[in-house]
Parts: C-alpha cells; sequence; structure tokens
C-alpha cells in the first residue's frame, strides 16, 4: 500500500491531497499560490505545512505512514517552494519521471519532496516556444493510450492545447490565457453588468453565434455586443453568457479546428469543456471526447504518482 500526499501549485489557488493506492482519499484547497508569494513567499510553506497537518491529523497518520510528497505546477516556479528547470519536449511519463527533483524542507515537513518538473517547448524564436508548469501532471492522471496520436485541451486560467504522440508524450503545445479573460473581462470592464458567471447552463444557439461574429467580426467588437444584447436586446442571462463564452472561445476554437489530429480530448470544468465540444461538434470533424467530472477532479493527483512511480 502506497500513501502520497500531492501538492497541485496554481498562480492563486494549492490544492494538497492524500492518496492511497491511486485513490484521492482527502484534500485541501488553500487560497494562495504563486502570486502572493511573490509579496510573501513564507506564506506559502506556512499553508502547505498547516495544509499537511491537517490531513496527517485528520486521517489519524504519521509522517512516516507517507512514501512521498509529490509536487507539480507554479510551486516549482521561482514564486514557489523550490525553482527547477522545465524538460524539454518530448515528455511522456518516463521522461518526467527522471526529471523529478527530490529533496527535504524540514522547516515545512520530515517528509520527503518530489518535485516533478514542467515542460517546454524546444524553440528558436518567441513565436514557437511555450512552457507549462502543472498542466503536463495533470494530463498524466487522464492521458488514455487507446486515443493513440490526438489532442488534449486542458481548460483553465492558462487553457493549454497539447499535442501528444502514438507514445503518449507531449511533443507540442501552445498556451492562452482563456480563463484569465473570461474573469478579467467579466469582472474588471464594462460587461460586469451584463455576464454572470454563476450561468451553469449554455444557450447553444447564442453560444455558436457568439463563436461566429468573433471569427468575421473579430473579439472586440464581438465583446461589447455582449453588451448590446442584454441592454437593447432583452436578450436573458443564459443567451447573453453563452454569446459572451462563444466569443472568448473562438480563437482557441479556431486553433483546435485547424490542428490536424482527428481526436479531441476535452477536460476541465463542465461549462467550458461543454461548450468547447458543442462549438466543435458543429464547426469541425473531429471526434470529441469529454473527460467526466470525477477523472478531471483526480487528475492531478492521480498523475503525479503514475510519474513518481513510472507507469
Amino acid at each position: 500500500m502506497s500513501v502520497y500526499i500531492t501538492i497541485d501549485g496554481g498562480t492563486t489557488n494549492t490544492r494538497v491531497t492524500l492518496v492511497r493506492d491511486k485513490v484521492l482519499i482527502d484534500g485541501v484547497k488553500l487560497s494562495v499560490g504563486a502570486r502572493k508569494s511573490i509579496e510573501d513567499k513564507e506564506i506559502l510553506k506556512v499553508e502547505i505545512k498547516r495544509a499537511i497537518e491537517t490531513l496527517l491529523v485528520k486521517n489519524h497518520l504519521g509522517e512516516k505512514d507517507i512514501a512521498c510528497i509529490l509536487a507539480s505546477g507554479m510551486i516549482t516556479s521561482e514564486f514557489g517552494l523550490c525553482y527547477i528547470e522545465h524538460i524539454m519536449t518530448p515528455a511522456g511519463i518516463r521522461e518526467l519521471h527522471d526529471g523529478i527533483e527530490k529533496i527535504y524542507l524540514r522547516e515545512i515537513t520530515d517528509i520527503p519532496f518530489a518535485f516533478i518538473r514542467g515542460v517546454k517547448l524546444s524553440a528558436e524564436s518567441f513565436e514557437s516556444f511555450d512552457v507549462m508548469r502543472g498542466e503536463e501532471t495533470e494530463l498524466m492522471g487522464i492521458i488514455n493510450a487507446d486515443y493513440g496520436e490526438c489532442i488534449y485541451i486542458l481548460p483553465g486560467s492558462h487553457s493549454k492545447i497539447i499535442e501528444v504522440d502514438a507514445m503518449g508524450r507531449i511533443i507540442d503545445f501552445s498556451t492562452m490565457m482563456t480563463g484569465e479573460m473570461i474573469s478579467a473581462l467579466s469582472s474588471q470592464t464594462i460587461l460586469k453588468d451584463s455576464v454572470d458567471l454563476n450561468i451553469s447552463e449554455i444557450d447553444n444557439e447564442y453560444l455558436l453565434r457568439g463563436y461566429d461574429y468573433s471569427g468575421k467580426e473579430g473579439i472586440n467588437k464581438a465583446l461589447f455586443k455582449t453588451r448590446i444584447l442584454k441592454n437593447f436586446c432583452g436578450r436573458d442571462k443564459k443567451e447573453v453568457y453563452s454569446f459572451f463564452l462563444g466569443t472568448v472561445l473562438c480563437g482557441e476554437i479556431k486553433q483546435i479546428i485547424g490542428n490536424q489530429a482527428k481526436t479531441v480530448v476535452i477536460g476541465g470544468r463542465k461549462q467550458i469543456k461543454n461548450a468547447m465540444a458543442e462549438i466543435l461538434k458543429k464547426r469541425d470533424s473531429k471526434k470529441v471526447i469529454l473527460i467526466d467530472e470525477t477523472a478531471v477532479d483526480m487528475s492531478t493527483s492521480i498523475g503525479a504518482v503514475r510519474i513518481y512511480e513510472n507507469i
């Protein structure tokens, strides 16, 4: 029986979980990430130490019961617990396993840490250069050899379009600030009064209208039409949100459509995942596979264990 603690360090949040025999047992979500560490790195250390202690006490475990702490994401950046360089593509489970950095951080715990490196593209110019920290671990938690060569979409604050080869290795990818764009536009612009992010369902007609209009007229013009729909056309909240979402997703969807892969696997939260799938099904011929919510929720924890155990 193998018991691990995993840490998924994000830009704004950090998730600490307890995994036993590849099953997620318990978890703690911290409202602190790399962004807060820019100001004070000690905050992250204190919160992670507290989260580890909470999981151990709650589950009647001692430090010696934990094989290792598997850490990935922004926690390996210059604003995390331990800065380590990325590995280069192509990168699969074997390459990620070989790149693990094992150290002790006694000020936090006596349990050894295994830091999983991020991945970067081998490129000669900024146009073709890209990096990831955390998504490689999330990917390894949901990757399926039966899908073969395909692209995986991992929606998030920084959405990733990841191309994998037949061996399950990351060979190319690109990053889009889709999640941050949605958040910023809906809270920091004039659209704050128009877009309700609490909407849980999509109006497919208006989703496609937003996508098509943005593709034809550009995102700037399309975004203002979101306000027009709400204030002057009397459309309801679901229709307005759907048009807005189709508008913001347009650039990402067009890149996916432009990829030669015949299969698209989409993770992430329900609203974005389902919206992307709907647009792709109506505007392209690729096979679309959706990862279920349970698998998505466990993906980073399970991916970390798979990488560490090299399986």
